[in-house]
């Protein structure tokens, strides 16, 4: 309940996070049918990257920013040089209204999933605190495909899954201000979620301090039941010390096929690009896999 992503916006650990976003969103835009996506904690929903509390940290200058403008003096030529799917990711992000004169405001996960998706296609986005989920009514009330809920978002997926769709994703994006506990917390509610929608996607991400943090987490999704489990990490510093953010992770339950072959190179540019004191470090296996139906 203290945790406000205003101060965190934008950083590499978004970039990681919402590029996945996007891949997975694009996957399930392939069908015509509609999908449905669930969002466990919401946050408000866009952030402004000229505010207070991103200016009193400035992280998205190591994340964001370096994908845009790497050298503003040939930022054109950068941009064209990205893999697809991250031009599309950047180009989705400077379409958002305000940013018609520079980047100035960061859509978290529940705007940049509305944006993409179509009238047949839902939302429904959860925040327990007060404040965030009233900017989320603000910013989504004449949108009739987005539903917010000011609740915890592990205890709503018990009557929120399976969506009217049958398909669809969901987020599952905590603070860990449980720190390790929280993992226990997820496994929980995965197990309860599982059951209820065997066939969902379901996207996990996670903070990388410690290595040794993360390895249990790891051990469970290998035994969870879901068809494909899919990890890919990005550490921007050795995953040595439990005082600071080394890196992140996502972990896709029932990954779409071939998500790897989609994430590949936009991982190896986002490690390129958002390396620190020593070079970037990325990992993309199949932790669960199965074969194509």
């Amino acid at each position: 309940m203290n945790y406000r992503h205003a101060y965190h916006a934008g950083n590499f650990a978004d970039v990681l996070k919402h590029s996945v976003l996007f891949a997975l969103i694009e996957a399930l835009q392939a069908k015509a049918t509609p999908f449905g996506f669930v969002d466990t904690h919401s946050g408000s929903g866009c952030y402004a990257l000229d505010g207070v509390e991103a200016g009193k940290t400035g992280e998205y200058k190591d994340g964001i920013v370096r994908l845009l403008f790497p050298d503003l003096h040939q930022s054109q030529e950068h941009h064209a040089a990205l893999p697809p799917l991250l031009r599309r990711w950047l180009d989705a992000i400077l379409k958002l209204p305000g940013n018609e004169h520079g980047l100035k405001l960061y859509p978290g996960s529940p705007l940049q999933v509305a944006r993409s998706m179509r009238d047949i296609d839902s939302a429904q986005l959860c925040e327990l605190h007060p404040e965030e989920a009233e900017r989320l009514r603000e910013l989504f009330h004449r949108d009739h495909r987005v539903h917010v809920h000011q609740r915890d978002g592990y205890e709503a997926l018990k009557s929120l899954l399976p969506p009217p769709e049958k398909r669809g994703l969901v987020l599952i994006d905590p603070p860990y201000e449980a720190q390790e506990s929280e993992y226990r917390v997820i496994e929980k509610a995965l197990k309860l979620a599982l059951q209820r929608w065997p066939t969902g996607m379901y996207a996990i991400w996670y903070p990388i301090k410690l290595r040794s943090q993360v390895q249990p987490f790891h051990r469970w999704l290998q035994h969870c039941g879901a068809r494909r489990v899919l990890r890919a990490e990005l550490l921007v510093r050795p995953d040595d010390s439990p005082l600071r953010l080394n890196g992140s992770g996502m972990v896709i339950l029932n990954a779409p096929w071939k998500l790897d072959d989609t994430l590949r190179e936009p991982l190896r540019a986002m490690a390129r690009l958002l390396s620190q004191d020593k070079p970037a470090q990325w990992r993309l296996d199949w932790l669960v896999q199965d074969s194509p139906s």
